[in-house]
């Protein structure tokens, strides 16, 4: 693979406008950017969680899993952010939602049911989840308001649904494997009458 980037800025975004890799010019705020953008602050955030991750692995070794699972998706958003960003290019799999699938599976045996609503607290590992898995709702939701205008392929679709389901069910996962007990809500309280 040769140089992707001979020049890091071109002054060709200006004038508010950005160039798709096929060539296509489109306004920065268009649907198709904003849905690359969003993938791009996910896998940003997940790199993030990833190096935190791997410090906190010498104190809890259980976590070397989470890293297992979540490093290729890194790789397959990127992938998925090509794909919007040359509309003819493929490059998701189906296996890759079923991957998905299966380490929540796995992960969900390990942690059982769900009693009570959590909130994104209790350790700095934990909330780092969370941020993530809140991102992956805002990228799917920015695919979907672009698939609304112009389908996308189902499976990055899948993918990036799976992907946040994968990352609750993580952070649950680092709090049992870090000791730390989940963050119950805890509804207010309801007025005298």
């Amino acid at each position: 693979m040769g140089y992707r980037l001979s020049k890091i800025y071109t002054k060709t975004g200006d004038q508010g406008e950005t160039g798709l890799a096929d060539g296509r010019r489109v306004a920065k705020d268009h649907p198709r950017v904003e849905a690359m953008g969003e993938l791009d602050s996910l896998n940003s955030q997940l790199g993030l969680l990833l190096a935190e991750l791997a410090e906190q692995q010498l104190l809890h070794p259980g976590l070397g899993e989470l890293s297992e699972v979540l490093t290729p998706c890194q790789h397959r958003l990127f992938d998925l952010g090509g794909e919007l960003a040359m509309p003819a290019y493929q490059a998701l799999e189906e296996s890759e939602v079923q991957r998905l699938e299966a380490a929540i599976d796995r992960w969900n045996e390990e942690l059982g049911p769900l009693q009570n609503f959590i909130l994104p607290a209790g350790s700095r590992l934990i909330a780092l989840a969370h941020v993530c898995r809140s991102q992956a709702r805002s990228a799917e939701r920015r695919c979907q308001q672009l698939n609304a205008l112009e389908p996308l392929r189902s499976v990055g679709m899948a993918y990036v649904n799976r992907l946040s389901d994968l990352l609750f069910v993580a952070a649950r996962l680092i709090a049992r494997r870090q000791g730390i007990a989940e963050v119950l809500w805890q509804a207010a309280a309801q007025p005298a009458s």
